[in-house]
């Protein structure tokens, strides 16, 4: 991608958070954590690439100890058609008896967040719990379709191609501190 072809991106969207909105959301998220963890001691595990903004801006507003690692699962791999969940990147603490928190950057069908949920749930964690910074709307019916729900949402966003605060769009603009959509997607 060129540099003309990442401006026209945001050229050719619609902005539906601004910073401050963004800002707000995530420190919404953060009271609840602080209140729901305040006597506990979680494990927390951030689904790499996206959720690296969120988590990097959530981190610092927790006031709770909490231990804090990276995974990256793919149910994909190579193919086009999702399958079993496996680890790129697996959690490098003993998850067995802890109280486990996952962040991710959204909550769309909610297949590979599910995913790995149920393989956190497995490997013997004491709570599992899911912190996302948006969840996409696909309108009441489709939503309670959803495998799950997360337990924490800083923003419900429409039913389009969405990018900004860790979600990208062809690569690009995952550092882009507001939320937008792509015009017509």
């Amino acid at each position: 991608m060129t540099l003309d072809e990442a401006n026209a991106i945001v050229t050719n969207s619609d902005l539906l958070f601004t910073k401050a909105e963004v800002d707000a959301a995530t420190t919404r998220v953060a009271v609840g954590i602080n209140r729901d963890y305040r006597d506990k001691y979680p494990l927390i595990l951030s689904v790499m690439g996206g959720a690296v903004v969120f988590s990097g801006q959530l981190l610092p507003l927790l006031d709770i100890p909490c231990d804090f690692d990276i995974v990256q699962a793919s149910r994909y791999g190579n193919a086009t058609v999702g399958t079993e969940l496996t680890w790129r990147v697996a959690p490098r603490d003993n998850i067995a008896g802890r109280h486990v928190l996952i962040l991710d950057d959204i909550l769309d069908e909610g297949i590979t967040l599910a995913a790995i949920v149920d393989l956190v749930k497995r490997t013997g964690a004491l709570s599992v719990a899911s912190a996302v910074f948006c969840v996409k709307d696909y309108g009441p019916e489709m939503n309670a379709k959803k495998p799950l729900q997360a337990e924490y949402v800083g923003l419900t966003v429409p039913n389009r191609f969405v990018f900004g605060y860790g979600m990208d769009v062809a690569g690009a603009w995952r550092n882009m501190g507001e939320i937008r959509a792509i015009k017509g997607k």
